[in-house]
């Protein structure tokens, strides 16, 4: 090469560097001058995204309705045969918020059956299911959350916007393709209140049979994106910036073909699963105490469910939600034992021993009751099943929570043996025998019964006669009555000593079996209250019942129990 050429292009070279580098230089120093170019048009996007949403939570249909791009699109292109108003009125937005409110129907419809209805137990809840990551950006909206009433509202705030490539439509069929600037504006959805936020399921639950009661969570905030249109104007639309939530409803040209995609977008405005947060524990815990004493006034046994079931998931081990829980389904399961053997007890006491009674030899028997569901049996109302499929795990965190209240131990050890859970009936009562200090006698007597029942009712069901837990019973009960304090307690000891027998070897020694049957009969005599027809119950119990018809030694312990002729 020439040296002066050379010495030309190096020359040159210099030269454009020496006046391209102090610009340079000059718009990296002040970046919000390039800002500031697009600065006004990126706020209008962002408003416009952010005043959409709040119409739709507000139901504001004209505002929402104006800014929704598929609505004015249909207002635009609509035929000119027909008649167009000067200005759009209320009703040229009601199919518009029609179209745009359809899809939240299927996330209103409530499915909760039996005792898993949630708070609110009337009125729309709002439950996204399965359809949360397919459910369009404005669900997460809906004036069924926004309004008060019915909800306590909910808050946005701009988290970040970005341009995206341009989206493009046509006018009319054969139009020329229109490109217009993009924007994604991402807005986070913050719900004001855990006891009216909208539902999900919970992290990585998976439906793995229809039997499974998957984890449900409150939603406390979500991420959502919404696609916004600009510089519309210039092609004929009313405002110049619009929000592209739902395509344009499109026929194919011709049958067989694929319509047309109206408008074309490489985003869709949708919410963000992975942003999720969830109400906890620690965030409003001060709500979820005065909830459940609210709970507990209720005087529908939906409502007092609903609003504690929505406490317990969000804090699943808020005590006084789940003491007024199992209180409330042990108290509906023995009113609907009541209900079922008819007898009309004024004794407390012994209105809660027949109870009780009635569902423990209920479950070893037919237990039609206590096992068919609301769902599965097609029953209008919930069934004792129901209330006992949602007392145990209740009942269970409970007693995990506190052990040392003996009250709810008793009880978890009932549930388990009306549900035929044969191994914790018998274990939660063992433990509670061990656990209750021998000079706290009546406590101790009534749990060695109780242990007694269960090992009783595992015989029962399992139908064998040689079961060393007949004989254990018997020494329970038999250790139970030495105990006892109370003629209700020593009653149901020798009580149980017969009734175990049943299940032993030729009915054990029956002599016996009828001596402690008439010591029975001595101690009810003994109780406040006392009613005879209760007796007679106990005698006609299922098991026993046919042991006593079936030899003439009890004849004269039946003939006592029979009523009045005539």
């Amino acid at each position: 090469m020439n040296p002066l050429l050379g010495i030309l292009i190096l020359s040159g070279v210099l030269t454009a560097l020496d006046t391209t580098l102090p610009t340079l230089a000059t718009a990296a120093s002040n970046p919000s001058q390039q800002a500031k170019k697009g600065g006004p048009a990126r706020k209008a996007v962002v408003d416009t995204a952010l005043r959409y949403a709040k119409a739709i939570a507000q139901g504001d249909k004209i505002t929402a309705g104006q800014l929704d791009f598929a609505c004015q699109y249909k207002l635009l292109t609509a035929p000119i045969a027909e008649p167009k108003p000067a200005a759009p009125t209320d009703a040229s937005y009601d199919d518009c918020w029609q179209a745009l409110t359809a899809g939240h129907a299927p996330l209103l419809r409530r499915s909760d059956t039996g005792m898993n209805v949630l708070w609110p137990s009337a009125g729309p809840l709002v439950f996204y299911g399965d359809a949360l990551a397919r459910a369009s950006a404005s669900a997460f909206v809906m004036d069924a959350l926004g309004l008060t009433p019915p909800g306590t509202g909910l808050h946005l705030a701009v988290k970040k916007n970005r341009s995206i490539p341009s989206g493009s439509f046509r006018l009319t069929s054969n139009g020329k393709v229109i490109g217009v600037p993009t924007t994604l504006v991402e807005l986070t959805v913050q719900y004001q209140d855990p006891l009216t936020a909208p539902i999900t399921y919970g992290p990585d639950t998976v439906q793995w049979t229809s039997t499974i009661k998957r984890e449900r969570k409150a939603l406390k905030s979500i991420a959502t994106q919404w696609v916004v249109f600009s510089g519309l104007k210039r092609h004929g639309f009313p405002l110049d910036t619009a929000v592209f939530h739902l395509p344009v409803e499109t026929a194919p040209e011709a049958p067989g073909m694929v319509a047309e995609r109206i408008p074309f977008t490489t985003e869709t405005s949708r919410a963000l699963p992975d942003s999720i947060v969830w109400w906890g524990p620690d965030d409003q815990p001060g709500t979820l105490t005065a909830a459940s004493a609210r709970a507990a006034s209720f005087p529908d046994l939906r409502d007092r469910v609903a609003l504690l079931n929505r406490i317990l998931i969000i804090d699943p081990n808020q005590v006084d939600a789940l003491t007024v829980l199992t209180r409330n389904l042990y108290g509906v399961l023995l009113r609907e034992a009541a209900q079922n053997h008819k007898l009309a007890i004024k004794d407390p006491a012994l209105s809660l021993t027949v109870n009780e009674f009635y569902w423990t030899t209920a479950a070893a028997s037919t237990r039609l009751d206590l096992s068919l569901g609301m769902e599965v049996g097609g029953f209008s109302q919930p069934t004792p099943a129901d209330l006992l499929y949602r007392l145990l795990p209740a009942l269970q965190t409970l007693v995990k929570l506190h052990p040392e209240r003996l009250d709810n131990r008793f009880r978890l050890g009932m549930a388990y043996r009306w549900n035929n859970d044969q191994v914790p009936m018998i274990d939660t009562f063992e433990a509670l025998v061990k656990d209750i200090p021998a000079e706290r006698k009546t406590p101790r007597a009534e749990a060695l019964l109780q242990l007694a029942w269960s090992r009783i009712n595992k015989v029962a069901w399992n139908r064998i006669l040689h079961d060393p837990d007949s004989v254990r019973a018997y020494e329970d009960a038999l250790a139970s009555a030495t105990l006892a304090e109370l003629p209700i307690d020593r009653f149901l000891a020798h009580y149980t000593m017969a009734y175990s027998m049943i299940f032993m070897p030729d009915y054990g020694e029956k002599n016996q079996m009828l001596q402690h049957l008439t010591e029975a009969k001595r101690w009810f005599d003994e109780i406040p209250g006392k009613d005879e027809v209760v007796w007679r119950y106990f005698l006609e119990s299922e098991g026993l019942k046919a042991v006593l018809a079936s030899d003439p030694m009890f004849q004269p312990l039946l003939a006592e129990t029979q009523p009045p002729q005539g």
